[in-house]
């Protein structure tokens, strides 16, 4: 079988992580990884520059000269299937409003109407490229969450996303579903850790590397912090392992980084509910992305 590659581009709030992915392997060419960092909110025009520029690094470092295809991660509220963005009020991408991101993509790189630019959410992708990174090991199925400006989450059912149906929420989604005076994502997110530190010590920061930094200085109401969202976490995600039956559960997004301090009071919460389920904290959030993604050009 001849060698297939794609290009995965793995799109958040404040970066791009784009690499080549041999897709017949599912591995990413190490060479290739190229991240950029940026303002979201800057207008389209510039942040479709700096993504420009990710593709281009990725693709002349990889030496590869034919793609399958480009497999984008993307944020919602997302149009997936005809690659228009709706995400609005979120304090990112705010002038992405209603553009069709495969049309500018497809233009800027001056790409074949024919070359497939696919698109999944990022919780989608991150579970699916966990399952894929080590299928030989996967149990069938897998929860995931990801961590970050919001809460994400993905139900794999050996390898494929699962969004309907009585065994997980509306969409597969977390975010939205209703928890104490609000929904799940006001507590478990970035947003939830600045305002419960905010409640807690009247201190205001402005995100949750700063508190993970005061967290490691031994900041007794920011480990606190921590270890609310890790037991509110628990309290959102316990139905649905359950009704689900998953084997495995991962924790993903940038707030996984802290994970020491959150950690153990989700652990023990599960473990209170009966729950057996293997607790996994990914290791690498972005190449799980990226063949996620690119699991879609399979399909293809």
């Amino acid at each position: 079988m001849d060698k297939e590659y794609a290009l995965g581009l793995d799109v958040g709030g404040t970066h791009i992580t784009t690499a080549v992915i041999a897709i017949n392997e599912m591995k990413v060419l190490d060479f290739s990884v190229h991240k950029e960092s940026f303002d979201s909110n800057l207008p389209a025009d510039e942040i479709l520059d700096v993504w420009e520029k990710a593709i281009h690094s990725s693709w002349k470092n990889s030496g590869i000269e034919k793609l399958k295809g480009l497999a984008i991660c993307m944020p919602g509220p997302f149009d997936y299937e005809s690659g228009i963005c709706w995400i609005k009020d979120q304090a990112k991408y705010e002038h992405f409003y209603s553009l069709n991101i495969r049309e500018l993509i497809r233009e800027r790189l001056n790409l074949p109407n024919d070359l497939p630019i696919v698109f999944d959410n990022d919780a989608n992708c991150f579970g699916k490229g966990e399952f894929f990174k080590n299928v030989e090991n996967s149990s069938k199925k897998l929860m995931a969450v990801t961590l970050g400006t919001g809460l994400g989450a993905s139900f794999i059912d050996n390898g494929n996303a699962i969004d309907s149906g009585t065994q997980v929420p509306a969409d597969g989604e977390l975010y939205n579903l209703p928890f104490k005076t609000g929904i799940a994502e006001d507590y478990v997110s970035a947003r939830g850790l600045i305002s419960r530190y905010k409640a807690a010590s009247g201190i205001e920061i402005s995100n949750g590397l700063e508190l993970f930094s005061l967290a490691n200085t031994g900041d007794v109401m920011a480990i606190k912090v921590f270890e609310e969202v890790g037991a509110d976490l628990a309290k959102i995600v316990i139905p649905w392992l359950k009704s689900f039956g998953a084997d495995s559960f991962i924790i993903g997004g940038k707030i996984a980084n802290a994970s020491d301090y959150f950690l153990p009071a989700f652990q023990q919460k599960i473990k209170d509910s009966g729950s057996e389920v293997n607790i996994l904290v990914s290791t690498d959030n972005e190449i799980a992305a990226l063949l996620g993604a690119t699991s879609l050009l399979c399909e293809i």
